[in-house]
């Protein structure tokens, strides 16, 4: 501790001696945003810029990748030494099994004694320093132009998240999930169709959706202007990142912050009961898009069963030269004027006539939905205007059918020159190979550019234990090395694909983001990209890790030419403290990464002390992929 100490001394010197230098130049980009594009477009005018222009034209830095991701100066040279030592203090406290387990009351007791100002500056020399990027889209510039120059490009979440009680959060989620119509009626006619569903019905017990989750947000529908306030929100992400990273940057969002859930639920049944009515009628198990069916064989085979008057239901059943493809015109969702109502009927072969599959909705609840999907549709239009890339987030199986189903056929609108929206894949869930595969082959026969983002998943010991609680099949694979298996698996399946469309002179087809903190996943990912002759240059293939967690794998792979991503939450201190909460869970649970990180953090210090680089100043001059 002597030896931390003493560095501590000399780094806090240097801090306040560069904080002088820097002050002017950060104040600049305060101002706004776009401020950057007009620095760059002069920055020829100089003869310091010209020798930076020089560079800029110059082949692009690149340095050898060791994929044992066991080397301290490339994964910490963007560090100055304070940050350094800042981060291993961070790790040392997370390894506390008291402090993260009463990390919010410690918090919320520290600012009671301290005062705003100090717990303020105490947090940004501490937790929010290392885990957050700046309080708003203007503040964050430095954060976002450091990252660039060491080749690694952002992922904008604004992280402010509400501090609900768990009374609170269920009252809020019971009264958004539940139809202001009770039609006794219609839900008979659905359960008719596949039995009964009770995965899609909300239950008080795990109404608080932050339950047994540590590493996902969650928002919580309270009104609909909540949801315009959030619109907002995302649309100023998108427009910091489009300022900050020439065309480079990507936006997460979540549509439960869009609308009401129940209008979530209500669809994802829709679809798993599709599902089972294809099951019914052809046998085999999953979306009919799989199962090479045509459109005769299917009226075949509902004649062979008793029903009529089909006609209408088989004109909308949407087709191509190799079958069918949806048994609803999917398309139709995307448009603000598509109605609920009206649209999921099948024939029943239980009952020999056609029944809804949805519970009727409201001419308010189908207003709400008109209202989710235009708040879609203005962010992503807005990405695309600015050229900046959307990734829906995954969330729940009880919502995931119906985010899926809407991210899709946001694609198939806007994804019509490259891959603008991307979805969101759990590996840790039994059927992600198979939902990746069928919405392959979907982009593939719809033509659309297809984006995928593959996670482990942030939901598990929730799933299971609803799953236990409401008596349905648990999703989720029986341990984590089955879950890595899936994840490379899966993996596998989309880089196939990708080698495909290459050798076809299609390239660009599919984008892939590996967002895993697992250096095996990530050596495997390089590995098959070198098996299978997809370079980093193809822009086919990203990696993606959360700010302030396995810098040592992010950085190397900017800096060896990869495309490389940080997810940078950003938010005003007090506001972000349930984020900062979560950050500490979630790496208490992966200590053995904390171990391996603290000890290259040691290791970059005493390597700093020994060349006397201990007021060292990052400056990077890598041009990320």
């Amino acid at each position: 501790m002597a030896f931390l100490r003493s560095i501590f001394n000399k780094c806090s010197v240097a801090k306040k001696f560069r904080l002088n230098s820097q002050t002017s130049s950060i104040l600049s980009t305060r101002n706004s945003v776009p401020a950057i594009e007009n620095e760059n477009q002069n920055r020829c005018r100089s003869s310091t810029a010209a020798e930076l222009c020089d560079v800029r034209d110059s082949p692009p830095r690149r340095d050898p990748l060791d994929t044992s991701f066991n080397d301290p100066e490339a994964a910490f040279k963007s560090k100055t030494t304070f940050e350094i030592l800042r981060a291993y203090i961070v790790y040392t406290l997370c390894s506390s099994s008291y402090l993260v387990e009463h990390n919010m009351e410690l918090m919320k007791l520290c600012k009671s004694i301290l005062g705003e100002r100090l717990f303020v500056r105490l947090m940004k020399a501490s937790f929010y320093g290392h885990f957050v990027a700046g309080e708003d889209q203007n503040r964050i510039v430095p954060t976002l132009t450091r990252l660039r120059s060491f080749g690694v490009k952002p992922i904008l979440d604004y992280s402010v998240e509400e501090d609900l009680s768990q009374e609170e959060a269920e009252k809020r989620e019971v009264e958004s999930s539940v139809s202001e119509i009770k039609s006794v009626e219609a839900a008979s006619e659905a359960s008719s169709v596949g039995g009964e569903m009770p995965q899609y019905n909300v239950t008080k017990t795990f109404a608080d959706r932050r339950y047994k989750v540590q590493s996902a947000r969650t928002y919580f529908y309270l009104n609909e202007a909540t949801c315009e306030r959030n619109v907002e929100t995302f649309l100023e992400c998108l427009n910091a990142v489009a300022g900050a990273t020439y065309g480079t940057g990507i936006t997460a969002i979540k549509l439960t912050a869009l609308g009401r859930p129940q209008l979530l639920l209500q669809l994802s049944e829709v679809i798993m009961r599709a599902r089972k009515f294809v099951s019914e009628v052809i046998g085999g198990q999953g979306n009919v898009i799989g199962q090479k069916l045509t459109a005769a064989d299917l009226e075949k085979r509902l004649e062979q069963a008793g029903i009529k008057d089909t006609k209408k239901f088989l004109e909308k059943v949407v087709k191509d030269s190799e079958g069918v493809i949806h048994l609803f015109p999917w398309s139709g969702i995307v448009d603000e004027n598509f109605g609920l109502n009206d649209t999921f009927r099948v024939p029943s072969l239980k009952e020999g006539r056609m029944v809804r599959l949805i519970s009727q909705l409201s001419s308010k609840e189908e207003e709400m939905f008109r209202n989710m999907i235009r708040r879609v549709n203005t962010l992503i239009k807005a990405a695309k205007d600015l050229d900046v890339r959307v990734m829906i987030d995954a969330e729940q199986t009880y919502f995931q059918p119906a985010i899926s189903r809407i991210t899709l056929e946001m694609m198939r609108k806007y994804n019509t020159d490259k891959a603008i929206v991307f979805n969101t894949y759990q590996c840790y869930l039994k059927d992600a190979l198979k939902e990746v595969s069928t919405d392959l082959e979907q982009a593939k026969r719809q033509n659309f550019y297809f984006g995928c983002k593959l996670v482990r998943g942030a939901y598990m010991e929730q799933e299971r234990a609803r799953a236990a609680a409401l008596g349905y099949t648990d999703p989720i694979n029986p341990n984590y090395e089955a879950t890595s298996e899936m994840y490379h698996q899966t993996l596998t399946e989309c880089l196939r694909r990708i080698k495909d469309f290459k050798n076809k002179g299609q390239a660009n087809r599919i984008g892939i983001m590996v967002a895993s903190h697992n250096e095996d996943t990530v050596r495997f990912a390089i590995e098959k990209m070198n098996e299978l002759g997809i370079a980093p240059e193809d822009k086919v293939i990203c990696f993606g890790q959360l700010l302030g967690m396995c810098d040592y794998i992010t950085f190397p792979l900017g800096q060896a030419g990869y495309s490389a991503y940080k997810y940078i939450p950003y938010g005003p201190v007090n506001e972000v403290l349930p984020y900062l909460s979560r950050r500490a869970h979630e790496n208490k649970g992966i200590l053995q990464k904390i171990q391996k990180e603290k000890r290259l953090l040691l290791a970059e210090l005493r390597r700093r002390l020994l060349k006397g680089q201990l007021f060292y100043t990052p400056r990077g001059n890598y041009t990320p992929v």
